[in-house]
């Protein structure tokens, strides 16, 4: 026999339609879950509410091989053929991630053809490879955060079977796998599960309707989400979880969500006996949410922190523009790197309030995932330009040292370890041609309040979009392209052999700046970095021994002095 089961608190009647079989009538229990039991039961399958004759995808469906309007398919995963039995896991702390796109990060797009790319990242020295979401979504291609089955692999990048292949080929390598997963609302096409129950709120966010957290019979609601937040963990054997857009889930109830889930999170890695990482996104500059539980925090692990990102960007860009206009100074720079939030109840031009709140200075930097680029801040640009495109590869260098030293957890997005040339544009596949209409006229005019033209926005739903996004592979057989790489290679590495440069503690560093030029003390190591389109000497805090590593020609030392060609930065023992 098989149980079928569904939460539907206020259907009045649930049938379990089989793929080629009869309806099977459902018995309701008084907590709103219905079950039925059947003998030799096929594996697609599909629920009808009420008198209706519409059949409807499981909310909890594992596996959509038909897409997201299709049956459910029932999928075994005591199935699989782990390799993995071996892996104790990889920690947050003193790791490198590497954000990447099933969809774009080879020409095919899909988990196999990743997992022939893998030996690329341990070469290059990363430790965690974080996915942008996989689960569900309606379409054959898009970012992933329209994601309506919460519990499904997409079919298109190899459905179950490939997402769990992914995970084991990296564990054979040695790399941790974090899934990006999207909880605070649902994609526009094919979410069926609001029609089973009360799992959205009145109120709405910025892609749609909330879920409901603590309204009436939110219990459920909140159990659907940690059921599939354990499932990845446990199921798919990854490593942790990115939690999109924390910010845009509303909940009044003593004891949130997020904590609910750490302390669940924290009960299974103790039970398999490996790490596993609960990271937020979040814009609220809350240091509540990486605060240990014991000390009234929510104990979450890392949160995603956008000053690190804006602070280095406006200074090496000069662009100020938005949420830009508070940044672009050294101060600005050196506030994050000793404080991990510049915004810290400071005044916000861009809110027109002041923001955020003071980050203990004991809360250790590996809490705070840094960044040049990721997937919003180059995909949400009008045309979808990386920051190579805009600066020199000496100043790429620059970056790159200064996210690489500092006292936070760096993550790198696909192709930016070689500079590139490939944008990431916003993408969609909507099959619907009113909903495709409209994404594309809404990105249109969003940028054009912000002075585009409309004509130089890419259309979401031209294929031509999406194809211009793949990494281009081939860029790799070109010299500036392998010079980037093996410059990567080389910071990574220095970054592994030297214990200060992994020190997470922010009250131990210390920073000096004046003229387009930076001095980071990290211990007895010591980053410099010349900002300006000339050379210029800098005094150091302290006799030089050696240099350990320069992002370019000319660099000179003379004890407690370095000479520094433009755009230059060095990293250097006292």
């Amino acid at each position: 026999m098989t149980e079928f089961s569904v939460w539907a608190p206020d259907a009045t009647r649930v049938r379990l339609r089989l793929t080629g079989d009869a309806d099977h009538e459902m018995r309701a229990a008084a907590d709103g879950w219905w079950r039925v039991d059947v003998p030799d039961a096929g594996l697609d399958y599909s629920f009808l509410l009420n008198d209706d004759e519409t059949p409807l995808p499981d909310p909890r469906s594992p596996w959509q091989p038909a897409g997201v309007h299709g049956p459910s398919r029932r999928y075994d995963h005591a199935a699989f053929a782990w390799s993995d039995s071996s892996w104790t896991g990889r920690q947050l702390p003193g790791s490198i991630l590497y954000e990447l796109h099933i969809g774009t990060f080879t020409p095919e797009g899909t988990f196999d053809a990743a997992i022939d790319r893998l030996d690329h990242l341990v070469s290059l020295g990363v430790d965690l490879i974080e996915l942008l979401p996989v689960n569900a979504f309606n379409g054959d291609h898009n970012w992933g955060y329209d994601g309506v089955c919460w519990y499904a692999p997409h079919q298109p990048y190899g459905g179950p079977d490939g997402l769990k292949r992914f995970v084991d080929a990296a564990h054979a390598r040695g790399l941790g796998v974090i899934l990006d997963v999207v909880y605070n609302h649902f994609g526009p096409s094919g979410a069926y599960a609001p029609r089973f129950g009360p799992y959205l709120a009145e109120q709405s966010n910025t892609w749609g309707r909330s879920v409901n957290l603590d309204g009436p019979q939110s219990d459920e609601v909140r159990r659907y989400i940690t059921d599939s937040v354990l499932m990845w963990l446990r199921d798919y054997h990854v490593d942790g979880l990115r939690l999109d857009a924390v910010h845009a889930l509303p909940d009044t109830r003593a004891v949130p969500l997020l904590e609910e889930l750490a302390v669940s999170v924290e009960s299974l890695s103790t039970h398999l006996g490996r790490p596993l990482s609960l990271i937020a996104e979040s814009d609220l500059n809350d240091p509540r949410l990486i605060t240990p539980r014991e000390a009234g925090g929510f104990g979450l692990h890392a949160q995603w922190n956008d000053d690190a990102h804006h602070a280095l960007h406006t200074l090496l860009t000069g662009e100020r523009q938005g949420y830009y206009g508070d940044f672009g100074s050294l101060e600005t720079l050196s506030d994050v790197l000793t404080g991990g939030f510049f915004h810290a109840g400071t005044w916000s031009s861009f809110r027109n309030r002041h923001h955020g709140r003071p980050v203990d200075p004991r809360v250790p930097g590996h809490r705070f995932v840094a960044y040049l680029q990721n997937h919003d801040q180059i995909g949400n640009r009008a045309t979808g330009d990386r920051i190579s495109a805009s600066l020199s590869p000496s100043l790429l260098r620059v970056g790159a040292t200064l996210l690489l030293t500092a006292p936070f957890t760096p993550m790198l997005f696909m192709g930016e370890e070689w500079a590139a040339s490939t944008p990431w544009q916003f993408f969609t596949s909507h099959p619907e041609p009113e909903l495709a209409t409209a994404v594309a006229l809404g990105r249109r005019r969003e940028f054009a309040s912000h002075g585009w033209a409309e004509g130089d926005v890419p259309d979401p739903q031209d294929p031509e979009t999406f194809v211009r996004s793949r990494l281009d592979w081939a860029e790799l057989d070109k010299p500036e392209h392998r010079e980037m790489l093996a410059f990567y290679q080389r910071l990574i590495g220095l970054r592994r052999s030297l214990p200060d440069l992994s020190d997470p503690r922010l009250h131990a560093v210390s920073v000096q700046h004046g003229d387009q030029f930076l001095v980071m003390r990290r211990g007895e190591t010591l980053v410099v970095a010349n900002l300006a389109g000339r050379g210029q000497g800098v005094s150091l805090p302290g006799v030089a021994r050696r240099v350990l590593l320069a992002t370019g020609e000319g660099v000179t030392v003379m004890r407690d002095r370095i000479q520094l060609p433009a755009e230059t930065a060095a990293i250097v023992a006292l």
